[in-house]
C-alpha cells in the first residue's frame, strides 16, 4: 500500500473522499462503545456504596455491569465490521491496519508531523487520511489495545458464565496465560486508562487539527470528505 502522506497537490479549495460510510460507522460506534466502558467499567473498579435493604431491591451494579459487558459484545462486532472496511475498502479505510514502515517518505511524514505539533514547523503537512503520526498511535490504539481489551474483557466475563460456556470455551485461556483473575483484571484495568490517555490526546489533536492545519478533521468522519482551505 502506497502511504498517503504530505500529498503536495492538495491544494485550497480541494475536497476529496476519504472515509467509506462503514469506517465512519465504525468510528461513531467505537467512540459510543468506548466512553460507555470507561464510564461503567470506572464504576466497576470501584462500586458504589453499598445500602440496605433486598439486594433484588437495589441492582444498580448489576445494570452497570450488564451494561459494559453489552458494550464490550458491541465494540467486538464493531471491530470484525472495521477490519471488514479494511479489507474492501480503499486505502484509508486500511492504513491504521498496514502500517508501510520500509517507506521513509511515510517516516519523513512523521517526522514533519512531529515537528508540526511541537509547533517548530508552521505550516501543517496534509493528508487525504490519518497523517503518518495519527496512523501509528490508531494502529496501536484502534487495533492493538482494542484487541488486548476485548480478549480481557471476555476472559473476565467468562468467568461470570461459568466454566463450559461460550466465552469460556473462546477466551477462558486467557486467564492461565496471564497467572490468573487478578493479573487479567490488573491489566484490563490498566488498559482502560490507556484509552483514555489516548481519547484526551486524540481530542486535543484533531480540536488543534481542525483550528489550525487548514484542513477538515472532525467534519471528515461525519461526511466522508476531506477539505482543504485557504
Amino acid at each position: 500500500m502506497k502511504s498517503q502522506v504530505a500529498v503536495p497537490d492538495l491544494a485550497a479549495g480541494t475536497t476529496v473522499y476519504a472515509y467509506s460510510g462503514y469506517v465512519r460507522l465504525c468510528h461513531w460506534v467505537y467512540v459510543l462503545c468506548i466512553f460507555t466502558l470507561i464510564a461503567t467499567g470506572i464504576l466497576i473498579a470501584s462500586p458504589l456504596p453499598s445500602v440496605d435493604g433486598e439486594a433484588s431491591d437495589h441492582f444498580v451494579m448489576g445494570y452497570i455491569a450488564f451494561t459494559h459487558f453489552s458494550a464490550g459484545q458491541i465494540l467486538a462486532v464493531a471491530f470484525l465490521l472495521r477490519v471488514f472496511a479494511a479489507i474492501v475498502g480503499n486505502a484509508q479505510s486500511r492504513e491504521i491496519y498496514v502500517l508501510p514502515l520500509r517507506n521513509r517518505a511515510w517516516w519523513s511524514g512523521m517526522w514533519k508531523q512531529i515537528r508540526y505539533y511541537l509547533f517548530l514547523d508552521a505550516e501543517a503537512p496534509k493528508s487525504i487520511g490519518h497523517n503518518p503520526l495519527a496512523q501509528m498511535f490508531m494502529f496501536l490504539f484502534s487495533s492493538i489495545f482494542v484487541v488486548f481489551q476485548l480478549l480481557t474483557g471476555f476472559a473476565l466475563f467468562s468467568e461470570i458464565r461459568g466454566l463450559g460456556s461460550w466465552p469460556d470455551h473462546l477466551f477462558g485461556w486467557v486467564i492461565p496465560l496471564f497467572g490468573g483473575s487478578q493479573a487479567v483484571h490488573s491489566w484490563h484495568h490498566l488498559g482502560m486508562w490507556a484509552i483514555v490517555c489516548f481519547v484526551i490526546v486524540h481530542l486535543y489533536l484533531i480540536t488543534r487539527e481542525e483550528m489550525m492545519s487548514r484542513q477538515s478533521i472532525f467534519s471528515s468522519m461525519i461526511s466522508g470528505y476531506r477539505s482543504y482551505h485557504d
